[in-house]
């Protein structure tokens, strides 16, 4: 009876992350950078936690080696799959960077090749020595390196006066989740192996009871506050991003409709809201609103210019003002003078 109720209880669990994994990758209506990695962290941890329970629950000479070796293959994709999901978060990346993308297929190929030039069935002893301790430090590592992703949530937390956002915490618990995970299979692989297994299922019904009892859990799967990335945009990244939007306002010129806003020209970047603005503000000294009225202006000056027979009232409407009286306050405002007065100042 106890050996089924441990079934039982261990197979609920990965039974349950394969379902979370796939509807996260496949069938979730958001499709967000970060829930894809959260998706390939589940699936990952979840093909491990079966290998376990296939494990414990097998009579050695009934077991299928391949079976080990796609767990432990599995495993291998852990830590990095925690590491992009929490800086994802953390960043607000709104678009997989290649660099990424190369990483995490680097790591795939590596263990892929491995496991076919050395099989489990014919290199056991390769396997459960050297290989599994690779694996592990190398998922040890990761950890570490997503404990300093998520530094600044840390020290708030820590903090008495600080307050988290439900999110902020999300991330830490599942942080917290994943490094005891690690440690119940470092235990596990010298004395107790089934302690992995039902740590797993205990964290994810953990985490699973923080999402039912806990306030804007709508948010947990949303962008977390940019006060957390990356405070300065390096100089060679900002000037790629503003040759990047100085062709895209002159091409699709974005400035005309009058309800464009910050968030509709960051996605034609594909980058957050948040790094637009703080582009705007650090690197050109000016807010969004500043930029499209100069971009705005610039085409009222070349319509007054070219078209003597517009009213000016047309002018502002088609260079992308919402009123008359925006247009002529924002034309005087950013050149001193009147449409009237610039337009007499042409045939001087």
């Amino acid at each position: 009876m106890a050996n089924q109720v441990l079934f039982f209880f261990c197979a609920l669990g990965v039974f349950n992350g394969f379902l979370v994994s796939l509807y996260l990758l496949f069938f979730a209506k958001q499709k967000r950078v970060q829930n894809l990695f959260f998706g390939l962290l589940v699936l990952m941890l979840s093909i491990r936690i079966g290998k376990s329970l296939y494990t414990i629950f097998t009579l050695k000479e009934d077991r299928d080696l391949v079976i080990l070796q796609i767990g432990l293959s599995a495993c291998f994709l852990i830590g990095v799959s925690l590491f992009y999901y929490l800086k994802s978060s953390v960043e607000n990346t709104k678009v997989i960077p290649k660099i990424w993308k190369i990483h995490f297929i680097v790591l795939l190929l590596f263990v892929t090749i491995v496991g076919f030039l050395k099989p489990y069935p014919t290199n056991n002893e390769f396997w459960t020595t050297f290989f599994v301790q690779f694996i592990y430090s190398v998922w040890g590592i990761y950890i570490l390196a997503s404990g300093y992703i998520l530094r600044d949530i840390l020290k708030k937390i820590f903090k008495k006066n600080k307050k988290c956002t439900t999110a902020e915490l999300w991330l830490f618990n599942v942080f917290v989740a994943n490094a005891l995970i690690f440690i119940a299979y470092i235990i596990g692989y010298f004395y107790l192996y089934y302690v992995g297994t039902l740590t797993f299922s205990f964290v994810f019904y953990g985490l699973l009871i923080f999402l039912l009892f806990k306030n804007h859990r709508d948010n947990i799967f949303k962008d977390i506050p940019e006060k957390y990335a990356s405070k300065k945009i390096e100089d060679e990244e900002a000037v790629l991003i503003l040759e990047k939007l100085k062709a895209v306002m002159e091409q699709k010129e974005l400035y005309k409709n009058s309800n464009v806003g910050l968030n509709s020209v960051a996605k034609e970047l594909h980058i957050s809201k948040h790094r637009l603005s703080q582009l705007l503000n650090d690197n050109l000294g000016k807010s969004f609103a500043q930029y499209i009225n100069e971009s705005r202006i610039k085409e009222a000056k070349n319509l007054i210019a070219n078209n003597s027979d517009y009213t000016f009232e047309a002018i502002g409407y088609e260079a992308g003002f919402s009123s008359r009286s925006a247009f002529y306050a924002t034309f005087k405002k950013l050149t001193g003078m009147t449409p009237a007065a610039f337009r007499d100042s042409l045939s001087q």
